[in-house]
């Protein structure tokens, strides 16, 4: 009995892994994907680059801007204020020359252990030249993002940070404008960046695709758990690795932070609980507080507040395309005595510079169906050329304006 049931055991967990093996080999995963991960990476890559490069000029060209300004007025106090400011750019050059990604970013998480789990498991990938050159591209890409990020996020802080120090420094000197101007440089930086992110975090068709694809394996499941960013900083406690159980031990669970809380409670008298409660209420109101901050600059943090008197414009933000809004326009009229049965079939396309505003350009052909149905003829009645502006006054009010020209010529044969 005790041999059969070995062989039992044996022969189940040996067909448990073939059937394993079996599914993950039968996932074949399209080479577009690459294609779109090398795209995608590339194209953030780029942009958070000149970003990064033309926010830092701006903090430079601010900076000396009001250190000339200042030497005039005082310029000892211009000495004083600027004494550090070349080692501080000197230290944050050294930064940006060897960053270390710290950050979690859950797209390119998902995108970078694919990556790893195709890199271990190519089989799935068609057995091309060109696929596995890819593959290598791709893992190189999204590290090279990784490192472009983690500078983006170096120069957020320290932008955040020469912010509040000259703040600080320059306030009794009336630099109102000039502060202004760098807190919009730190503004639009940090929002230009977490508008990166979030593409990151929007999987494309394909994508979405093809790690739906790789999730119905359990191997990838399990390379999940153990390689991705977000297992390394969070280990599952009903996981059987003993690294996991490591980084578990010595955590205070809720129940005995609990019975901490009661021993304490029960020690400290009559007016413990109380007094417990009193400073629980002073906790959450002090979190409100900090929440309502956070809320009022539309931000996600406290270092995204937005400058005072400064109105948002979310669309500076959004890439070109993302700001154009498409039209259309169709209207039809009686034959009259000059003119047959008429539709003008009309396009439009509008750019929006702010929230609040709207310009664009439009163009319609009136075509002719003749004078009624027992005459239908199609023909060309002319042309149209608009141009228009909407501007949002307040709530659901708008103010539109508009110039058209037209031009009506009937032609008998198109």
């Amino acid at each position: 009995m005790t041999k059969l049931a070995l062989v039992f055991i044996f022969s189940s967990c040996f067909n448990q892994l073939k059937a394993q093996t079996d599914s993950a080999q039968q996932i074949k995963i399209p080479e577009k994907y690459l294609d779109k991960v090398l795209a995608k990476t590339n194209s953030v890559e780029q942009k958070l680059d000149k970003k990064t490069e033309k926010a830092l000029a701006q903090l430079k060209k601010s900076e000396k801007k009001i250190q000339s300004k200042l030497y005039t007025l005082d310029s000892s106090a211009a000495k004083n204020v600027f004494a550090n400011a070349d080692e501080k750019y000197k230290e944050l050059e050294q930064k940006l020359k060897n960053p270390t990604f710290k950050q979690y970013i859950s797209g390119l998480d998902t995108l970078s252990t694919s990556l790893k789990f195709l890199e271990q498991n190519s089989q799935l990938l068609a057995q091309t030249k060109e696929a596995k050159e890819k593959l290598g591209e791709a893992l190189s890409r999204v590290k090279d993002l990784q490192t472009q990020l983690q500078k983006a996020e170096d120069l957020k802080i320290f932008l955040r940070d020469r912010k509040e120090f000259l703040k600080q420094e320059l306030s009794k000197f009336g630099f109102a404008k000039e502060l202004k101007q760098i807190s919009k440089t730190s503004y639009f930086y940090a929002e230009q960046l977490k508008e990166y992110k979030s593409i990151l975090n929007d999987p494309k068709k394909i994508e979405q695709k093809t790690i739906e694809l790789l999730t119905k394996s359990k191997l990838f499941r399990e390379f999940m758990q153990k390689n991705s960013l977000l297992a390394a900083l969070f280990r599952l406690p009903n996981s059987n690795d003993p690294n996991n159980i490591a980084s578990l031990a010595g955590l205070q669970t809720r129940s005995s932070v609990n019975n901490f809380i009661q021993q304490q409670i029960a020690s400290g008298g009559p007016n413990a609980m109380q007094q417990f409660q009193e400073n629980l209420q002073s906790a959450q109101t002090q979190l409100s507080q900090l929440k309502d901050r956070v809320m009022k600059g539309g931000g996600s943090s406290s270092e995204d507040i937005m400058p005072e008197g400064f109105r948002s414009n979310s669309q500076k933000t959004k890439k070109f395309l993302d700001r154009l809004e498409l039209g259309t326009n169709f209207q039809s009229q009686k034959a009259t005595n000059l003119f047959p049965a008429c539709s003008d079939i009309g396009l439009s396309v509008g750019y929006r510079p702010n929230d609040n505003s709207v310009i664009g350009i439009g163009s319609s052909a009136k075509i002719g169906w003749g004078r009624d149905w027992n005459n239908i003829h199609i023909t060309s009645q002319g042309l149209s050329l608009r141009s228009f502006i909407d501007y949002k006054i307040k709530s659901s009010f708008w103010f539109t304006g508009s110039y058209e020209m037209n031009y009506k010529s009937e032609i008998r044969n198109i």
